[in-house]
């Protein structure tokens, strides 16, 4: 159901122009970030967390491993969507508006990862260690794309490809040390959650950009589809057959265990956790696999979703309206409620407060934490607050579309 502009994660560009949504696009967000909020409550509750990585299958069950799991969507589809409406943007505004918009909102998200993002993660205000994420990842890409986005279609839709495609075969390459040949390696393919030290700071990079760059420059081309002379009919038949492609080609590949990830599945004790190994592939950087895993059911999402919002759906889409604005609220929300548990179940709560590195990896917090029924129980009552606030927030952003300008940065 079509309406008014859709958004990226970095907000919505303002415009002068009457626009549509695509309610599909925002069903699909809003989606994804209940699933990221479920990740980033796990990290600050569940006991496990503090103990072992939820899909090592030497230690983990199946219910933890597939609450880690669905998790691996959020990136990847955030970055499709976010090429998806950048290209829905540069077409009621110009190619020049949009490179500028992508640019400018690029280097914003940058600047929120760094500043503002890393203090909620660790409430540490004097940064001793800038991590660098998803966020991070997007303005980049954003910024990058700004670039790219002047190419003919065509070698747009190429070189996403060959990025996604063959970044794996980068693998074995390594760059060590400290110095900037290692620190633009490791921006570009080579995740550094050690941290690169820079005077008193350190920079913990967990997101390298190439495959996050090729899948923005697909959904730059994907966004076409929508254009207003493409038939929904056409775009619904196109989006679930390269959806299924993904999917189909992902089997395959993995089936065959030579290229498209580093980590192989390998036969388990089960025939569970043999499928377990076989879904169970590498995020850091995103692999071939991973992408094609992840963005495949994506597309058969969006292909499918195209219909008019129910009770349920609408209010999914009030969180996939106001994405950067949900994004700066639920983290902070849920470290101060990991703050108050802490103290509750008999840990220090300072041991949540002042974090150098991921809350999981405090040697403090050895001990804490809760079983998975009560993550699950957070989560929810983690959703029901935020709701209220992105519903209003939405409904502001509506009202005043046009007027205020600094809302396009939520």
């Amino acid at each position: 159901m079509i309406q008014e502009n859709n958004t990226a994660l970095a907000g919505t560009p303002p415009t002068t122009t009457k626009s549509r949504r695509v309610e599909s696009i925002d069903l699909l967000r809003g989606t994804i970030m209940i699933i990221m909020a479920l990740d980033h409550v796990r990290d600050y509750f569940h006991a496990y967390s503090y103990l072992n990585d939820p899909t090592d299958l030497q230690h983990t069950s199946v219910p933890i491993f597939f609450t880690r799991w669905i998790t691996h969507f959020c990136a990847p589809v955030f970055m499709l969507l976010a090429g998806i409406s950048a290209c829905l943007y540069g077409m009621k505004n110009g190619r020049k508006a949009l490179s500028g918009f992508l640019l400018t909102r690029g280097l914003w998200l940058v600047m929120v990862e760094m500043l503002l993002i890393t203090l909620f993660w660790t409430f540490n205000p004097h940064y001793p260690g800038f991590i660098l994420q998803v966020i991070w990842a997007f303005g980049i890409s954003m910024m990058v794309l700004a670039l790219l986005i002047h190419l003919p279609r065509q070698a747009l839709l190429v070189l996403g490809i060959v990025l996604i495609a063959g970044h794996n075969a980068l693998d074995n390459v390594h760059v060590d040390g400290n110095g900037a040949g290692a620190v633009l390696w490791s921006v570009l393919h080579q995740p550094n959650f050690s941290g690169f030290t820079a005077g008193p700071f350190r920079f913990i990079i967990g997101y390298p950009v190439i495959p996050y760059i090729g899948i923005i420059s697909l959904g730059y081309c994907l966004g076409g589809l929508y254009a207003k002379d493409t038939a929904p009919e056409t775009r619904k038949k196109l989006l679930r057959n390269i959806g299924l492609g993904a999917i189909a080609l992902f089997i395959v590949l993995r089936g065959i265990n030579i290229y498209g990830d580093a980590a192989q599945w390998s036969v388990q004790k089960n025939f569970v956790f043999t499928v377990l190994s076989f879904v169970n592939v590498t995020k850091y950087p995103p692999s071939l696999l991973y992408i094609l895993m992840t963005l495949g059911p994506a597309l058969l999402f969006l292909a499918y979703a195209e219909k008019p919002l129910n009770k349920l759906t609408s209010k999914v889409t009030v969180f996939g309206r106001v994405p950067m604005f949900f994004y700066l609220l639920h983290i902070p929300l849920i470290h101060g409620l990991g703050i108050l548990a802490a103290g509750l179940s008999g840990h220090s709560a300072g041991s949540m407060v002042n974090l150098t590195t991921w809350v999981t990896a405090n040697p403090q917090l050895r001990g804490y934490g809760f079983s998975l029924p009560v993550v699950y129980l957070v989560w929810i009552v983690v959703m029901l607050m935020l709701y209220p606030l992105s519903l209003w927030f939405s409904r502001y952003k509506q009202a005043n579309q046009g007027g205020k300008k600094w809302l396009s940065y939520f």
